[in-house]
């Protein structure tokens, strides 16, 4: 039986007295794009800031391929791929010098041909030679999301990276994304847009006020997107009036 890319188990967070993430189960297998879908507020950059080492939970634990991200975080970071805050970029770098860096860090000698070949399918390739500090907020996201891709890590983390994009560039991406999976990748994808499931997603957890409410596996996405694409954003909303209504 084959080690699941991700296999996230009982975390839990806090800020102070507020519990952000309670007991979150979160696997990812290969070949699966997993949809983490949750309301603003609900925790989902915060797991995803957990499951990247960027925040370190109070209990539970976090195996990428098989290897302990809190006690060998250097080893488990090499499997996955972070797409990170835009706003973060270094402004001094070119993105030609920025993607060098997230080559560098995969132990690669020179910038991949593949990275350079996304960048001209997400209209970034004229943008390459220029320093960040003078990028839209659109370009920055765009080289985020290529720096996280560079050198075909085996598990990708990703956090709202549609946001800002034009609608080529997301077409590109969605594409990029399934290629991947197709290939055997898994991928982590947190957004609170629900339009992208039904030809995106293989599967999905809603994640509310810090724990998981509901998922969704392939057959029944699959299922889905034949017969009823708006079946999805249903049931979502059902969960969540469901939870509302519990108190």
């Amino acid at each position: 039986m084959s080690v699941p890319l991700l296999d996230a188990r009982a975390l839990q967070l806090r800020f102070g007295e507020h519990a952000v993430l309670r007991g979150v189960d979160l696997r990812i297998e290969s070949g699966q794009l997993l949809g983490l879908i949750g309301p603003n507020g609900s925790g989902k950059t915060s797991l995803i800031r957990s499951i990247v080492g960027l925040l370190a939970p109070v209990a539970g634990t976090i195996l990428v391929a098989g290897i302990d991200l809190l006690a060998e975080p250097l080893r488990a970071r090499r499997e996955f791929g972070f797409a990170p805050d835009p706003a973060r970029l270094p402004p001094a770098l070119t993105g030609r010098q920025l993607l060098t860096v997230a080559a560098a860090a995969r132990n690669l000698p020179t910038l991949p041909d593949t990275t350079l070949a996304l960048c001209e399918r997400l209209g970034a390739a004229p943008w390459l030679d220029r320093r960040v500090e003078a990028y839209s907020l659109g370009t920055r996201q765009k080289y985020a999301i290529l720096a996280g891709l560079t050198g075909d890590p085996p598990l990708l983390v990703l956090d709202e990276v549609m946001n800002g994009l034009d609608p080529i560039s997301s077409h590109e991406l969605k594409l990029e994304l399934t290629e991947r999976c197709a290939r055997g990748a898994g991928v982590l994808l947190a957004t609170h847009g629900l339009e992208i499931a039904p030809t995106l997603l293989t599967h999905a957890a809603l994640l509310h006020e810090g724990r998981i409410l509901h998922r969704w596996g392939s057959d029944e996405l699959g299922a889905w997107r034949h017969a009823d694409p708006g079946a999805f954003e249903r049931a979502v909303v059902a969960a969540l009036r469901a939870e509302l209504a519990r108190g």
